[in-house]
């Protein structure tokens, strides 16, 4: 494995394999004296050049590394925990209890998906005369990571290892997560002191309270995630009435209203609102089912930690509730294509890459009696983000599907502060001595978020690193390092549509200009052409 140059300088070395341009794959490597270290391994999620960056070998040496500190238990941050282990890690993976717990069924989840997933691609792969692709990892890796989880409280200082040691402080964004605090010993007359933010949750999140964590700090390692939005404020009951609304629309006798939901936090999230809605009288006990195995289990979680989160109360009524109810088997999920009569399906994942709203959506889509609503972030090359973007026509596990359904957005149950909150929230943390990083952003949400912290932290002191970038940490300044190891993606690639999409869009294309021909002999002037295009391209 190389190892970058210019090691003369004293300090521990902070190294980006993730979240860096890019929303998805946190995961940040610190190198000291003492050993290795991750925060974060994450998947990356999105288009297919970043999707394939889960297959390739890690760029360190798993068993080189010593311990794991993990923010929350989204599976863009956990979500490649199990291949660690796999390829030789075994040190302690240190996390809140709600995390780990969070974890236990997040990551068998993320086994059984990958596997539905390569076994479909297979069946394809072997029709087409292509090789055989095998998952990431699978249950008894799992089981193995899982095994090396440890349990910590919050705001109580635990050792990493020698010369390290950290503080969880809650982030507000999901049930467990945290922003880590790390002081690193060194030869000066105080050690280092970092925070990594993880993701950090609005103002006057549902279940969570606000975010907290201590100032004074060398480094911060930011998030941008909404960097360079600043939403409207809207009440709780504000919220609610949107939703209201938004249910009232789609209220259609003969469709269905389809929730793309992350299974853990959003769903719980519709599920106390809704709940409101229909105890109140806003809103009809309408059916509302939840078609994902992991949001049940999730939930359960979330029922045993009822007494940590804001409504909880509301959530355990809304789980004994006879008009909500969840699906767990395959035949039970493919029923719901034969129900009658108007109902909410929120179902994973929540940028429709995966699970089971991909089906919700090719029996329904197509349906000007559907509407599709989206409640969180959909990354750059995602489904999701093609159909928010207002695609006529998708390609889904490669059937195409005109679009009729009405799409939809409310961007008020986001798990990610905006770009005045995570000001505010950076203004708390001064002084940041040394410099301030920011990730886990696009690149249009990272510049917004530079330019509104210029009055909290010089523009001279914030980086903006790129993938794979490393930095020496000294208590002056982070100084770039170069490496004689290539980059595994080009970061112009990260967060954009790729070759894989633009495929897709062209065969939609050549498809609708076909049927749109007048007769077969248009229809041949289109064919001659792509021949003629493809024959002078070949020359």
């Amino acid at each position: 494995m190389s190892h970058d140059s210019a090691k003369t300088v004293p300090g521990p070395i902070l190294r980006f394999h993730g979240a860096a341009q890019a929303v998805t794959g946190s995961c940040f490597e610190l190198e000291v004296s003492g050993g290795r270290l991750l925060i974060d391994c994450g998947l990356f999620q999105g288009s297919k050049s970043e999707k394939e960056l889960n297959y390739r070998a890690f760029p360190f040496e798993p068993k080189q590394v010593d311990a794991v500190l993990l923010t929350h238990a989204h599976i863009d941050h956990s979500g490649l925990l199990p291949k660690l282990t796999k390829h030789g890690f075994a040190g302690p993976v240190f996390a809140s209890r709600a995390t780990r717990d969070l974890c236990s069924v997040m990551l068998p989840d993320s086994a059984y998906i990958q596997d539905t997933e390569v076994a479909h691609l297979n069946r394809r792969n072997r029709r087409r005369g292509r090789r055989a692709v095998a998952p990431i990892y699978d249950a008894a890796d799992v089981a193995r990571c899982l095994s090396q989880f440890r349990a910590v409280a919050f705001a109580a200082w635990f050792d990493v290892m020698a010369g390290v040691r950290a503080r969880y402080w809650n982030a507000g964004h999901l049930l467990g997560s945290a922003s880590i605090e790390i002081e690193i010993a060194g030869s000066g007359d105080r050690p280092l002191r970092l925070l990594f933010s993880g993701d950090l949750g609005p103002a006057h999140k549902l279940l969570q309270a606000d975010p907290d964590a201590p100032s004074g700090f060398d480094y911060v390692i930011c998030e941008s995630t909404y960097g360079d939005e600043d939403r409207a404020g809207a009440s709780e009951a504000d919220r609610r009435r949107i939703l209201r609304d938004a249910v009232r629309a789609a209220n259609n006798p003969d469709g269905a209203l389809l929730i793309p939901s992350f299974a853990v936090e959003r769903t719980q999230e519709l599920l106390v609102d809704l709940q409101h809605l229909i105890e109140t009288g806003d809103l009809p006990a309408i059916p509302v089912i939840i078609d994902s195995p992991l949001a049940t289990r999730a939930t359960g979680v979330f029922h045993d930690h009822a007494g940590e989160l804001e409504h909880g109360d509301i959530l355990s009524r809304a789980l004994r509730a006879p008009n909500i109810r969840f699906t767990e088997t395959v035949d039970e999920s493919k029923a719901l294509d034969r129900l009658k009569g108007f109902h909410i399906v929120i179902a994973a994942s929540g940028m429709c890459e995966a699970g089971r709203i991909r089906h919700r959506l090719k029996n329904w889509l197509w349906r000007p009696e559907a509407t599709v609503l989206f409640v969180g972030f959909q990354a750059q090359g995602t489904l999701g983000r093609i159909l928010k973007d207002g695609a006529h026509q998708v390609r889904i596990q490669g059937d195409e599907f005109v679009v009729r359904a009405q799409i939809r957005e409310i961007d008020l149950y986001s798990g990610h502060a905006d770009g005045p909150e995570l000001c505010d929230w950076l203004s708390e943390r001064r002084p940041v001595e040394a410099g301030l990083f920011l990730v886990h952003g696009e690149v249009e949400a990272i510049e917004g978020l530079k330019q509104r912290v210029s009055a909290v932290v010089p523009n001279e002191r914030v980086i903006v690193p790129r993938l794979d970038d490393g930095f020496r940490l000294t208590a002056e300044a982070a100084i770039p390092l170069k490496s004689d190891t290539p980059r595994r993606l080009d970061p112009g690639k990260l967060a954009r549509l790729d070759w894989h999409n633009d495929v897709s869009k062209l065969f939609l294309d050549i498809n609708e200009r076909l049927e749109k021909a007048a007769d077969d002999k248009a229809r041949g002037v289109v064919i001659r052409t792509l021949r003629r295009a493809l024959g002078a391209s070949d020359g």
